[in-house]
């Protein structure tokens, strides 16, 4: 077996660089963010768009899973500490691997244009969705079914935050994701190139009684406690809701990843 080879260790300063990825101005300012743990690490690098897109990996003495892994990319590979770790970790066990990734670029007129002129295209929009842990859940599952782009209100949780991330699982790579200071305004221009507007609604018509859906949809996400806000609600083509079963409802509403799941694999797969 061949031994893993000793990185370089991390120095002072990239160390105090890269910790301050902590901080969602930070990110934003410097284009980066910081990834932890080997699943979450190890998907990125899998599905990294060009290899620049990596900058570093940082691992800490010892472990020699993740070591190994991440000598393909040894040159970007540094050693790190415990105390280095106690400083990059933002979970209560780490797990001694970290990386610092490029964020996905903001705009990709290309890409636009495909989905402008494609004959089938499904994209996922989430309304003020606040909680980490949802739209990371969300992300990862609209790549399960073949979503073309995400795209985010600006009260909708960071996409490069540490929660969203380890919820993805290390996916966000794998769909265009974009954020805009205004939904209304981007649902608009999306229905211009022929999108219909679904909205999750409580009040909307139950999502098995549409016969057939749109070649080109838009599955709109509202914000956990208030849902859909009432300008984009305004928009809509189709309201729909997903019936509850028996004749009680024993709780008020779906959790929003369960919600965006259910209707996502209607829309994509029907």
């Amino acid at each position: 077996m061949k031994p893993v080879e000793i990185a370089p260790l991390l120095s002072k300063s990239k160390l105090k660089h890269y910790t301050r990825l902590h901080q969602k101005k930070f990110r934003d300012q410097e284009g980066l963010f910081l990834a932890e743990g080997l699943r979450t690490v190890r998907e990125l690098c899998q599905n990294l768009p060009a290899e620049e897109m990596l900058v570093a990996l940082l691992v800490r003495d010892g472990e020699a899973e993740a070591a190994s892994f991440a000598q393909a990319w040894k040159g970007k590979l540094f050693s790190i500490g415990e105390k280095e770790c106690s400083q990059l970790a933002e979970t209560a066990t780490s797990q001694g691997i970290f990386g610092v990734f490029r964020q996905q670029h903001p705009a990709d007129t290309a890409a636009e244009a495909v989905l402008a002129t494609s004959v089938r295209s499904f994209i996922v929009a989430l309304d003020d969705v606040q909680d980490p842990g949802n739209v990371g859940t969300i992300l990862r599952t609209a790549v399960w079914f073949g979503a073309d782009a995400m795209v985010c209100s600006s009260g909708t949780a960071d996409r490069y935050n540490a929660k969203v991330l380890r919820s993805c699982a290390g996916s966000i790579y794998a769909i265009r994701h974009y954020g805009v200071d205004g939904l209304e305004g981007e649902l608009r221009r999306l229905q211009e190139q022929g999108y219909c507007i679904v909205c999750s609604s409580l009040e909307g018509k139950d999502f098995r009684e549409f016969s057939s859906w749109p070649e080109k949809q838009v599955l709109v996400i509202g914000n956990e406690a208030n849902g859909i806000s009432d300008a984009v609600r305004a928009l809509a083509d189709r309201l729909v809701r997903i019936p509850h079963s028996g004749a009680v409802v024993r709780v008020e509403s779906l959790n929003a990843a369960v919600s965006a799941a259910i209707l996502m694999e209607r829309l994509a797969l029907s």
